[in-house]
């Protein structure tokens, strides 16, 4: 069994976006737009568009809570309405039309409220033409960033990357099939949460997403081009 010690673990988020842009380094100097998922992603994405010397910014994606748990996703919903839906344990759970729609409702008026709430007053980004890094802290179920992945390609980027320091090989290989590239330089078996697989987990709150968000904006701004 593959059990991780505290010497394998990555040491917080900080490192894990460290690990991740050397994975990345290949991409160093082009046109990259990263995109974290909050709140966690964002850190990671935030060493990774700083180490890329990328355009960071935000895409929420909310779960879909079951019936039974509001633990126990059935999708998940972007803030553009981009859905992601697990039609086997949908249809295992017995889950009405009526329940999905409601639940879809809710949680896309949520990830709008707080997608609008964390970007601030600076403008959406420009993705046509270009290259996009999804990134998230881990991927478990990858039920959020497959929400988030339909979201992106419908505004149809040059290149769509799904990047995560960790992740399970069964939620890599999904999302394969619907970003161009997936970069997970981490994959262990049996996977397990994502919080196994760093020293430090704590939660991150709004603020500090916040406040990614808008240094790295302004060291864009300040920067010779």
């Amino acid at each position: 069994m593959n059990i991780q010690t505290q010497q394998q673990r990555f040491a917080n988020r900080e490192a894990a976006g460290e690990a991740l842009a050397d994975a990345l380094a290949y991409y160093r100097g082009a046109d990259v737009l990263v995109l974290g998922l909050p709140r966690g992603g964002v850190v990671v994405a935030g060493r990774v568009a700083e180490e890329l010397n990328a355009e960071l910014d935000v895409i929420v994606a909310r779960k879909l809570p079951s019936p039974i748990s509001t633990e126990l996703a059935i999708g998940a919903v972007t803030a553009d309405g981009e859905r992601y839906l697990n039609e086997g344990l949908i249809s295992e759970l017995a889950v009405s039309d009526m329940f999905l729609a409601a639940v879809t409702g809710v949680q896309r008026a949520e990830a709008q409220q707080r997608e609008q709430q964390l970007r601030g007053t600076r403008p959406s980004p420009h993705i046509t033409g270009r290259i996009v890094m999804l990134v998230d802290d881990g991927l478990a179920t990858g039920a959020t960033m497959h929400a988030a992945v339909r979201s992106v390609r419908k505004q149809h980027p040059a290149h769509l990357i799904v990047a995560v320091p960790v992740g399970s090989h069964e939620a890599c290989e999904a999302l394969a099939h619907e970003a161009d590239e997936v970069v997970c330089p981490w994959r262990p078996e049996p996977f397990g949460a994502v919080g196994l697989y760093y020293q430090n987990f704590v939660q991150t709150s709004d603020a500090d997403v916040q406040q990614i968000l808008e240094q790295s904006a302004a060291m864009r701004s300040v920067e010779p081009w």
